[in-house]
């Protein structure tokens, strides 16, 4: 699978991770399940995993799945809390589940985002926070979003990505570029809108099987990208949208037979 610097925290990764949105949040019953999924990502070079404490139990769940191998992988949550002691508590939780440490820790929707960096630049020189990030999904708060990335405090931004939002090819990419910041994707389906797809003849002229691969590499054909998350809850899923990493990405004008396609 390719691999992306994250901006310029010098860590490259796989451009394809797992996000664990609405997927992971399972009960002990399930989290067999939830293993093979993880243990499927792995085997095809998914090294970076996506979580946050507004996924119900999935940060519990993935840390019991990436169990042995910490050490190989790069995590990525979130802080979602206006309070600052809830944040405390949530970093704490996380750093149970993941090993002391984590990667890529994130103000998920930018809630209080000034107050939870100001404290989290701390865990940072103790080693137990590696980088910073900021995340939204509506276009509507990209002015703010703007100024956290212009602060100088973050490392790193997640935003929606696909056919149908595109918005932050406008705004955010183009920024994003210019301060060296590492772009992580969510929503690269669209939160499932944009599939089942088209049929596999339509496919052909890009050179793909699955409308889901054609998306992945839709997104990854613009380099400003370091890394998608697409979110699944099955193992075949899993693999194949790993594999999705893997060039060649689509050119131009089969950028725009998917944008076509998407409707």
């Amino acid at each position: 699978m390719e691999r992306r610097s994250l901006g310029q925290t010098g860590v490259e990764l796989p451009v394809v991770g797992l996000g664990t949105w609405l997927t992971l949040d399972v009960g002990p019953d399930r989290q067999d399940v939830a293993n093979e999924v993880v243990e499927t990502a792995f085997a095809n070079g998914t090294r970076a995993f996506d979580s946050s404490p507004m996924y119900g139990r999935a940060q519990e769940v993935l840390g019991r799945a990436l169990d042995g191998r910490r050490n190989d992988v790069f995590i990525a949550t979130k802080i979602w809390t206006p309070s600052q002691e809830q944040g405390r508590y949530q970093l704490e939780a996380q750093l149970g589940y993941f090993g002391g440490r984590v990667d890529l820790e994130q103000i998920h929707n930018l809630v209080a985002w000034e107050q939870h960096l100001s404290w989290l630049s701390q865990e940072r020189e103790q080693g137990r926070v590696r980088f910073f990030g900021a995340t939204h999904y509506q276009a509507s708060a990209f002015d703010e979003l703007e100024a956290v990335m212009k602060s100088g405090q973050i490392d790193a931004v997640q935003v929606p990505y696909n056919p149908l939002e595109r918005e932050v090819e406008r705004r955010i990419l183009p920024l994003a570029e210019e301060l060296g910041l590492g772009v992580v994707v969510m929503r690269p389906f669209a939160e499932g809108g944009l599939l089942p797809g088209p049929s596999e003849q339509e496919l052909e002229r890009l050179g793909v099987t699955r409308w889901a691969e054609a998306l992945l590499k839709w997104i990854l054909a613009d380099t400003r990208v370091t890394c998608v998350i697409p979110a699944t809850s099955t193992p075949a899923h899993a693999a194949a949208n790993a594999a999705a990493g893997e060039p060649p990405w689509l050119d131009a004008e089969q950028r725009r037979v998917v944008e076509k396609l998407a409707g």
